[in-house]
């Protein structure tokens, strides 16, 4: 039983002795100069305009996760549009049973305003 698994074992040995020495070696030999201009945050290039901290509209929040939830939900229509001649009538039922309210969910939130900022 053993015996299967000391590939992947000696596999998870390798990685991480080899991932071990890398990160020694930057330790022992690697620069270590600091400065302000390092120090300071940086992002795309650009100097910071506002404070990082500055909180953000819950609405916001909503939207990216409403996104990201209709968009999940989306995606398991793909594997049902690739069967769908096999699937038939039981396909297209099985759908309308994810479908339905996934519209409704989404007709909601449209009418409440949660997709508008």
């Amino acid at each position: 039983m053993v015996a299967d698994y000391t590939g992947v074992l000696v596999f998870l040995a390798l990685g991480l002795l080899i991932g071990g020495v890398l990160l020694s070696l930057q330790l022992l030999i690697g620069p270590r100069r600091e400065f302000t201009e390092k120090q300071e945050p940086f992002e795309c290039g650009e100097k910071q305009i506002v404070s990082p901290r500055q909180r953000y509209a819950v609405k916001f929040y909503l939207v990216a996760i409403l996104f990201i939830i209709f968009d999940v939900e989306a995606i398991y229509f793909y594997p049902w549009a690739a069967v769908f001649h096999e699937l038939s009538w039981y396909g297209l039922g099985a759908i309308s049973v994810f479908t339905i309210p996934l519209a409704v969910g989404f007709v909601y939130e449209w009418m409440k305003g949660g997709l508008e900022w």
